[in-house]
């Protein structure tokens, strides 16, 4: 079984329905696709690997002494004295660094700034452009989700991007990787490594691995656009595997809502009956960072809970 890989090229030509409906499967059925000829060009995506990788080479000493790389050298310590060692369940082993519009960059290598602003205009656009595929899948007028996001244009949505390494492992017995979690926001726009795998989906009980493709850049829908659909597509459980050889990229672009809008079901024509609460997306962000690797279920009950609380 593998993730479906679609070819975006395609949706402006006589493919268009065809494509869209494959949009549609990739949302519904799965949570996770891979678009392919997206529209940026291969060469500036071979900038952006090699400025990511000369911007982990200059990191790779820090994370020697990270917290992760330190909790694995107290339990190997631990089994030399023959005591009962536990796996580092609760630690994500990867280095990481987020950048947005306000916050400060790495400085080397000295065009990871320019290439990486780029890069982040290039994506945001094509997250928009998704998100109005994803309203006329559903029937919602064009610019719903987007609206909804950026409460109307009152405010201007979450726009991030994580930009992580998953280094070698020596430990795969003691150490997981990324642990399981669904995102908390809207779209998701992960350019992956095109040799070293990890990524892995959850599909029906079954761990799927979400396969590189060279220059693919893989979608996955958050818990807000669960919401948004009233259901229609699932934000889905997905996890990093540790390796033992290979240094894994990965860079996630997320546009999410502002933390100040209002997120509901957003109903095409005959009202259908709601089947997730009104509720402030800050509200929600609250709620999941303390249960980030939990069910989600219970996240949407808080929030709603919270919204009780406050009209009460």
């Amino acid at each position: 079984m593998a993730i479906p890989v679609i070819d975006f090229s395609k949706l402006d030509g006589k493919e268009r329905a065809e494509t869209l409906a494959k949009i549609a499967n990739g949302c519904e059925e799965w949570g996770f696709f891979q678009l392919a000829n997206h529209g940026i060009p291969v060469e500036f995506l071979e900038r952006v690997k090699k400025v990511s990788s000369e911007c982990y080479k200059l990191r790779a000493e820090a994370f020697k002494k990270s917290n992760p790389v330190q909790l694995l050298n107290k339990l190997e310590d631990k089994e030399g004295e023959n005591s009962n060692v536990q796996r580092l369940d609760d630690v994500d082993w990867e280095d990481v660094f987020v950048l947005q519009d306000d916050n400060e960059w790495p400085s080397n290598p000295p065009e990871f700034k320019e290439t990486m602003k780029e890069y982040r205009r290039e994506l945001k656009k094509l997250a928009e452009k998704l998100m109005e595929i994803m309203d006329e899948n559903l029937g919602l007028q064009k610019g719903c989700i987007k609206n909804a996001f950026s409460g109307n244009g009152e405010h201007e949505p979450f726009y991030g991007t994580k930009v992580s390494h998953y280094p070698p492992c020596p430990r795969l017995d003691l150490v997981r990787g990324l642990r399981a979690h669904t995102d908390a926001g809207g779209v998701i726009l992960l350019f992956q490594d095109d040799h070293v795998g990890g990524l892995q989906m959850l599909k029906d009980g079954q761990w799927i691995d979400v396969q590189p493709v060279a220059n693919a850049i893989v979608i996955n829908t958050g818990d807000q656009i669960e919401v948004l659909s009233n259901g229609r597509y699932k934000s889905v459980w997905h996890r990093v595997l540790a390796t033992s050889n290979g240094n894994r990229r990965s860079i996630a672009s997320f546009y999410n809502p502002s933390p100040k809008a209002t997120i509901a079901p957003a109903s095409p024509g005959e009202e259908a009956q709601p089947l997730y609460p009104k509720f402030v997306f800050g509200d929600y962000m609250d709620v999941y960072v303390k249960q980030k690797f939990q069910p989600k279920e219970p996240r949407f009950e808080a929030v709603a809970a919270m919204g009780r609380k406050s009209r009460s």
